[in-house]
This record gives C-alpha cells, sequence and structure tokens, in this order.
C-alpha cells in the first residue's frame, strides 16, 4: 500500500507553496522601495488558494491574473506605491502564517509515521 502524500497533507502543501510565492511577491516590494515608477504586488492568499482547491477538483476556475496590484494609501510623487510599513507587516504576517502551515504540515508527517510504526 502506498501512500499519497498529497492527499495526506490536504491544502496544507498548497497553502505553504502560495505562501513561498507570496514571500517572493513581498520582498520584491521591499526590495523595490526606492524604484521610481514601481507598482507594489499582493497575492490575495484566499483567492488563490480556493483556484487551487477548484482546479485539483476539476471545476473551473475564475482567474489566473496572478499577483495583483496594490492600491496605495498615500501615493508617492516618482509613481512609486511601495509603503515600506504596509509591506513589512505583510511579510511580516505571511511569514508566521508560512510557519503555521509548516507546523500542519509536519504534525501530519508525525502522524503518518506513527501510524507506519504501528503506534
Amino acid at each position: 500500500m502506498t501512500i499519497n502524500f498529497k492527499d495526506a497533507l490536504g491544502v496544507h502543501a498548497d497553502a505553504l507553496q502560495l505562501r513561498a510565492e507570496r514571500t517572493r511577491v513581498l520582498a520584491s516590494n521591499i526590495a523595490n522601495e526606492s524604484t521610481p515608477g514601481y507598482t507594489a504586488r499582493d497575492i490575495d492568499f484566499a483567492q488563490a488558494l480556493q483556484e487551487r482547491i477548484d482546479q485539483e477538483a476539476g471545476e473551473p476556475t475564475l482567474s489566473e491574473d496572478g499577483p495583483l496590484y496594490r492600491v496605495p494609501f498615500h501615493p508617492s510623487a516618482d509613481g512609486n506605491s511601495v509603503e515600506i510599513g504596509v509591506e513589512q507587516a505583510a511579510f511580516s504576517q505571511n511569514a508566521s502564517d508560512f510557519q503555521t502551515s509548516l507546523t500542519f504540515i509536519n504534525m501530519k508527517l508525525r502522524g503518518l509515521a506513527k501510524a507506519i510504526d504501528g503506534q
């Protein structure tokens, strides 16, 4: 009998992958804080995760737009829409959520290991 890790880990593997993708987008925003004309982007995590779930279930998805553009609270004169405080807060929250997803995966894998060992 083989173990299908996709089924065993459930949505957590997709969540971890999306969190990593969002980390790259947010890090790019932070790195381009001083780039004139740079437009900050972000990923709607809930929408992206739902699209992945629907896709795996064979249901049609509404959009595959990718990262969305962020509307700044205080636009800058050089056209850069990165607000460092907003980006740092989003990055920090995403890092925390990434760790949570990783913890869930770790718990699932420990449970599988115990089941394999017969405990």
